[in-house]
Protein backbone atom coordinates (compact mmCIF):
# COMPACT_ATOMS: atom_id res chain seq x y z
CA UNK A 1 0.00 0.00 0.00
CA UNK A 2 1.28 3.62 -0.64
CA UNK A 3 2.23 4.74 2.73
CA UNK A 4 -0.09 7.83 1.86
CA UNK A 5 -2.76 6.39 1.59
CA UNK A 6 -2.51 4.58 5.35
CA UNK A 7 -4.18 7.03 7.34
CA UNK A 8 -7.21 6.54 5.04
CA UNK A 9 -7.04 2.71 5.17
CA UNK A 10 -6.98 3.13 8.90
CA UNK A 11 -10.17 5.22 8.34
CA UNK A 12 -12.00 2.67 6.85
CA UNK A 13 -11.50 -0.60 8.95
CA UNK A 14 -12.27 2.35 12.15
CA UNK A 15 -15.82 2.51 10.44
CA UNK A 16 -16.03 -1.24 9.93
CA UNK A 17 -15.35 -1.46 13.27
CA UNK A 18 -18.13 0.59 14.13
CA UNK A 19 -20.82 -0.69 11.89
CA UNK A 20 -19.82 -4.13 13.40
CA UNK A 21 -20.28 -2.84 17.10
CA UNK A 22 -23.79 -3.93 17.58
CA UNK A 23 -23.31 -3.83 21.41
CA UNK A 24 -23.18 -0.06 21.63
CA UNK A 25 -25.63 0.09 18.78
CA UNK A 26 -28.30 -1.51 21.12
CA UNK A 27 -26.89 -0.08 23.90
CA UNK A 28 -26.89 3.70 22.63
CA UNK A 29 -28.02 3.92 19.32
CA UNK A 30 -27.50 7.97 19.43
CA UNK A 31 -23.49 7.21 20.23
CA UNK A 32 -23.30 4.47 18.03
CA UNK A 33 -24.56 7.24 14.88
CA UNK A 34 -22.56 9.44 16.65
CA UNK A 35 -19.42 7.19 15.98
CA UNK A 36 -20.45 6.61 12.46
CA UNK A 37 -21.12 10.15 11.88
CA UNK A 38 -17.15 11.33 12.81
CA UNK A 39 -15.29 8.53 11.11
CA UNK A 40 -17.71 8.88 7.81
CA UNK A 41 -16.83 12.88 8.41
CA UNK A 42 -12.66 11.97 8.48
CA UNK A 43 -12.94 10.01 5.86
CA UNK A 44 -14.48 12.59 3.79
CA UNK A 45 -11.71 14.88 4.58
CA UNK A 46 -8.81 12.89 4.18
CA UNK A 47 -10.55 11.86 0.64
CA UNK A 48 -10.40 15.34 -0.17
CA UNK A 49 -6.97 16.29 0.74
CA UNK A 50 -5.68 12.80 -0.92
CA UNK A 51 -7.61 13.05 -3.58
CA UNK A 52 -5.12 14.91 -5.93
CA UNK A 53 -2.55 12.06 -5.56
CA UNK A 54 -5.16 9.18 -6.19
CA UNK A 55 -5.07 6.79 -8.55
CA UNK A 56 -8.42 7.17 -10.52
CA UNK A 57 -9.85 3.84 -9.08
CA UNK A 58 -9.63 4.48 -5.72
CA UNK A 59 -11.26 7.97 -6.64
CA UNK A 60 -14.16 5.97 -8.11
CA UNK A 61 -14.26 4.20 -5.20
CA UNK A 62 -13.96 6.69 -2.74
CA UNK A 63 -17.02 9.17 -4.85
CA UNK A 64 -19.47 6.35 -4.56
CA UNK A 65 -18.49 5.57 -1.41
CA UNK A 66 -17.62 1.85 -2.25
CA UNK A 67 -15.55 2.03 0.84
CA UNK A 68 -15.09 -1.67 1.13
CA UNK A 69 -14.02 -1.50 -2.25
CA UNK A 70 -11.31 1.30 -1.56
CA UNK A 71 -10.08 -0.36 1.52
CA UNK A 72 -9.56 -4.05 -0.69
CA UNK A 73 -7.94 -1.89 -3.08
CA UNK A 74 -5.65 0.17 -0.34
CA UNK A 75 -4.85 -3.60 1.30
CA UNK A 76 -3.65 -4.78 -2.59
CA UNK A 77 -6.90 -7.33 -2.20
CA UNK A 78 -8.66 -8.40 -5.30
CA UNK A 79 -11.81 -6.02 -5.78
CA UNK A 80 -14.95 -7.92 -6.71
CA UNK A 81 -17.71 -6.58 -9.12
CA UNK A 82 -15.11 -3.67 -11.04
CA UNK A 83 -14.77 -3.64 -14.39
Amino acid sequence: MDPRFASLAALLRSRLSVIADHALRDRDPAAHLEQLKQVSESIAALHQELRPVMPPRLVHFMEQCSYDKALALLEGRTVEGTH
